[in-house]
């Protein structure tokens, strides 16, 4: 069976390639979440026609949505000839903006020395590609398998998520009994299973002056200044203090496996975009987005009360200072037992496919995983997919047409031995 399974695959190998070059060529750039209807709708259609059910589920009233451009997600679902297990394969649509510095069209689809490029090639249109010609083969093989297979095409994940898995989640259609395995086929590498990620906590610090006469800045009280000296006060407690906090969790890159903390954006004064000269005000507020990523070890709490303690020492022992702080994003780390059905199923899939090991990483960032664990409670996930992660979000990204191939044939025998009640027996 598993051999026939490879060949099966290798026999798709143009259809792959195809596949990967429609999806890459509906350009669902979030933001704004450009044509997340029509994308979903080519998913949707092809696996209608392979006898899915389909279902199509527009979340309404969550960030972004609206009628220009409703967040549209899509989930695919073939149920057995018996009753058994469910294995989810869950892709989010959505790609970030091209941005500057491409020699080829970002939404062309080209394919190039045994690679195809575009925006969302590596991030994750190859993994969906891949995931559906996994199991379209394996069902063309075993017609009459056991229990179910699913495959979402969902919206938002590169702005959150909401939209897409988090509100899914919510309508419990991440959760047992409805299913049992997720596998998300994110760009890890295709040696690489990805058994969670870092913690995030999004938050937007809020410095208050006083409006006066630029001319007689004495008069008033600069925001920026004192947000100043937040930032003075970052760069000598805390990031050496973040540097200093390492995990045992198999954080790739290297520097990941720190603490760390980016300023997203800071803004004080005269509004942007303004053409005219400035005028001559001092600034009342000043605000920075933090981005901290966060470690297993550490507590949410720990981890809000070290800039918390270095803001309050401020309001007590800097003239004027006062400050707002508001929660944008809480996501809490998570790492899926090595043990879990479905990371034995492909961690032997790996093995016998590619006839090497499969290494054990945790992602630096955040994906979909973080609303599977947090809101359905489901804890038999994993990111696993082709596509080299640090190609992701820049300028000719692309996939390898043989790392995709490799990796359907290693999520088509995942899939095979979860549904089949033969992960973990090798």
């Amino acid at each position: 069976m598993l051999a026939a399974l490879q060949a099966r695959i290798e026999g798709k190998r143009a259809e792959l390639v195809a596949l990967t070059q429609d999806l890459v060529r509906i350009p669902t750039v979030n933001p704004p979440g450009e044509d997340y209807t029509p994308c979903a709708q080519l998913i949707g259609e092809r696996l209608r026609r392979r006898g899915f059910e389909i279902a199509y589920i527009r979340a309404e009233n969550t960030p972004g949505d609206s009628d220009r451009h409703p967040r549209t997600n899509v989930i695919a679902r073939r149920s057995g000839a018996r009753p058994g297990p469910c294995v989810h394969f869950n892709s989010h649509i959505d790609v970030v903006e091209a941005g500057h510095g491409w020699t080829v069209d970002p939404f062309a689809g080209l394919v190039r020395d045994g690679k195809v490029y575009g925006r969302g090639t590596c991030d994750m249109k190859g993994g969906l590609a891949a995931s559906i010609i996994a199991v379209e083969a394996l069902i063309e093989l075993w017609p009459d398998f056991s229990g179910a297979i699913e495959i979402s095409g969902t919206v938002d994940e590169e702005s959150g998520g909401l939209g897409g898995v988090a509100h899914l989640a919510r309508m419990g259609l991440f959760s047992k009994p409805r299913v049992d395995h997720v596998i998300i086929p994110e760009p890890l590498n295709k040696d690489r299973i990805c058994l969670g990620h870092r913690g995030v906590w999004w938050a937007e610090i809020e410095t208050h002056g006083s409006i006066a006469h630029g001319s007689m800045p004495f008069l008033g009280d600069c925001a920026v200044r004192h947000m100043g000296a937040v930032m003075e006060a970052f760069e000598q407690e805390l990031f050496p203090k973040l540097a200093a906090k390492h995990t045992s969790m198999p954080v790739v890159p290297e520097g990941a496996k720190s603490s760390t903390l980016n300023i997203n954006s800071i803004h004080g004064g005269q509004p942007e975009g303004f053409g005219g000269l400035p005028s001559p005000c001092v600034p009342d507020s000043c605000r920075m987005v933090i981005d901290r990523r966060f470690l297993i070890e550490e507590h949410l709490d720990e981890v809000k009360g070290e800039v918390v303690a270095i803001l309050d020492r401020l309001s007590a022992t800097r003239q004027g200072f006062r400050y707002s702080l508001k929660d944008l994003l809480e996501v809490i780390p998570t790492m899926t037992d090595r043990q879990a059905p479905v990371v034995r199923a492909v961690a032997e899939a790996i093995e016998t496919v590619l006839d090497r090991p499969a290494d054990y990483v945790i992602s630096p960032g955040s994906y979909d995983q973080k609303h599977i664990a947090r809101i359905g409670h489901l804890h038999d996930c994993i990111a696993y997919g082709p596509g080299i992660l640090d190609l992701a979000h820049r300028p000719d990204e692309f996939v390898v047409i043989d790392d995709m191939v490799d990796s359907a044939r290693v999520m088509a025998q995942a899939a095979h031995a979860l549904l089949s009640g033969a992960a973990g027996h090798g």
